[in-house]
């Protein structure tokens, strides 16, 4: 009798629910993902308030106290050059997560747009945009990077243009199979009865329904674009220093003095790599598990 009643009421519940808020609720449940989701909350709210509230700044040297320990003073030591490297670690986790937002949102976009279009006109327009996709598919991704980064110089907006123009087909390719099933249904072909015009049919009618996919694909995206930083910057052709990013300051451990004996220039700011990347990954297949109907009950 108990079991029937909380049947009910959570069947009543799920029924009153739109589609996104049944969405966060079978989110909410899944407590490794919200765990995930709360890690990165923390991590970013001390990316933005360390910076802010410290009485160094990045660029704050101190020669009489460099390569110094942890201590009281400095929480994570120093450089070699004497800045305090706790400031340093939360200023480049800015740098580190804005860059990877930049290049996903500029990525979604080419794709959405593109993938949209062909998916929903095929033909000519969708041979074409799949041709250009495969093309940009077919490119040894970290060599490309590589080359186009040490030609134009490895300023941020290189960076973010570079990964964004190498990544886009994925999210296209996702955008276009969704589209494409999409626009056989009948409320398009009611659309299309009613004269509503192409945009509007693609922006306003098909696109609400593959902006789920899009979310799952960017939150996974957000920790390759990290690690492709972090990868980039190990090998000296990321954001270039004074400008720290996690990558950059990682690249200490290139010295095998550093890294037996100078933890504090390296483990701090791997831990917050693996963290983010392990949150955003964990994130992403919460909220592909939350969206999938097969895991509706």
């Amino acid at each position: 009798m108990v079991r029937s009643e909380t049947y009910n009421k959570t069947k009543k519940l799920h029924d009153n629910l739109s589609y996104w808020g049944e969405v966060f609720y079978r989110l909410r449940k899944n407590k490794i993902a919200m765990i995930s989701l709360f890690l990165l909350m923390g991590i970013i709210a001390l990316c933005v308030l360390v910076p802010l509230l410290s009485p160094y700044s990045i660029e704050t040297t101190d020669m009489k106290n460099r390569d110094q320990a942890p201590g009281s003073d400095h929480w994570l030591g120093t450089d070699k050059i004497g800045r305090d490297l706790f400031v340093r670690l939360f200023y480049a986790g800015r740098i580190s997560l804005g860059l990877a937002l930049a290049v996903v949102a500029l990525e979604c976009f080419i794709g959405v747009v593109l993938g949209s279009l062909s998916g929903f006109y095929g033909g000519f327009i969708d041979v074409v945009i799949m041709r250009f996709a495969d093309i940009f598919m077919s490119f040894p991704f970290m060599m490309f990077c590589i080359t186009i980064v040490a030609v134009f110089g490895n300023s941020i907006t290189n960076l973010i243009f570079v990964l964004a123009l190498l990544s886009w087909p994925s999210i296209a390719r996702i955008v276009r199979g969704q589209i494409l099933t999409l626009r056989e249904m009948e409320y398009m072909e009611a659309c299309e009865a009613l004269g509503i015009s192409d945009f509007r049919r693609i922006f306003r009618h098909l696109l609400p329904n593959v902006l789920a996919y899009v979310i799952v694909y960017a939150t996974l995206g957000m920790a390759n674009v990290i690690l492709t930083e972090t990868s980039l910057s190990f090998l000296g052709l990321g954001v270039s220093p004074p400008t720290p990013t996690w990558g950059n300051m990682i690249q200490e451990a290139r010295n095998t003095l550093i890294i037996q004996q100078k933890w504090w220039y390296w483990i701090p700011p791997g831990i917050c790599i693996f963290i983010s990347v392990m949150c955003f990954n964990i994130l992403g297949d919460g909220m592909r598990d939350a969206i999938d109907p097969k895991m509706k009950r």
